[in-house]
């Protein structure tokens, strides 16, 4: 059990992580007709550091154990934030539990829809190129890093493995997707151990539809049964998560590693879970950087 101290410095930096203000999109574009079906747009306004042309494109995830409370906009800081150092970026929404009203045992919203979750992101980066094209012409789609944050993350690495997805998964790709890397911060990346680690009240297992169908959907969503993905991997974890714990995305890197798949793994010492996102953290600086290292 964590001790008080650590309690109390991970209450402090979710409360940092959402003081800030939402920030309005420069443009939103829907890719279906749900209401959670749509993609805010964040034009890069980098100034005079930035190289001059076309801006990489970071696409983002939000987390939030999957579930309906948790929308893109607690992440648009953080978007803002990437579109200030001279990203495009695109904040995706996605259909996330089914509500406040449908909660489990313990009263806690349920995490995700199956298949709705999936098929919605799998339909967002899909549309992406061409809304990016539309709605931020400064934007190189061709240039283009998926990023997400916790459950985020999940899905994050699960987007980019839809190439090696089962033969019979809808969301199945013939070739790999069009990306210069991933950067999954704090992600949910191993199910076997976020269960086993009760990762946001068993999250995971609410995503996938409960224990009855848990090992039968496990193949088609857990990232760590998804390498090697042939696409450029890093890992942003905080050592004194008490969300995800670091041993999650350390599983993971050594799943990748058995796959003959090198995931680079940024391990921050006294960080948490919540200053990844954070525009008032030193640690929101570091993922820029790591997905700057991809995105130029």
């Amino acid at each position: 059990m964590p001790d008080d101290v650590a309690v109390s410095r991970a209450a402090a930096e979710e409360e940092s992580a959402f003081a800030h203000s939402p920030v309005e999109p420069d443009a939103a574009a829907a890719y279906g007709d749900h209401p959670d079906q749509v993609i805010d747009f964040y034009a890069p306004r980098g100034g005079d550091a930035v190289p001059a042309g076309l801006a990489p494109l970071v696409a983002v995830l939000h987390g939030g154990a999957w579930r309906a409370p948790y929308d893109r906009r607690h992440v648009s800081p953080f978007a803002d934030f990437l579109a200030r150092r001279g990203f495009a970026v695109a904040n995706v929404e996605y259909r996330r539990g089914p509500g406040e009203d449908a909660g489990d045992a313990g009263g806690e919203p349920v995490a995700g829809r199956w298949p709705d979750t999936f098929d919605d992101v799998a339909a967002a980066l899909d549309a992406l190129p061409a809304l990016v094209r539309e709605a931020l012409p400064q934007a190189d789609p061709r240039r283009t890093v998926l990023t997400g944050h916790s459950a985020g993350g999940h899905l994050a690495l699960w987007a980019a493995a839809r190439h090696v997805l089962p033969a019979d998964a809808p969301w199945r790709t013939a070739h790999s997707a069009p990306l210069r890397g991933v950067v999954a911060l704090a992600p949910i990346a191993d199910f076997a151990v976020a269960q086993k680690l009760d990762v946001c009240g068993g999250a995971a297992r609410q995503l996938l539809g409960g224990d009855d169908a848990f090992a039968e959907r496990q193949p088609y969503a857990d990232p760590a049964l998804l390498l090697p993905t042939g696409i450029a991997t890093a890992l942003v974890q905080g050592r004194t998560d008490l969300v995800v714990p670091q041993a999650v995305a350390e599983s993971y890197a050594e799943e990748a590693a058995k796959a003959g798949e090198v995931v680079g793994l940024t391990l921050l010492e006294d960080v948490g879970h919540f200053p990844l996102i954070d525009p008032a953290a030193d640690a929101c600086a570091v993922v820029a950087e790591e997905i700057a290292q991809l995105a130029w």
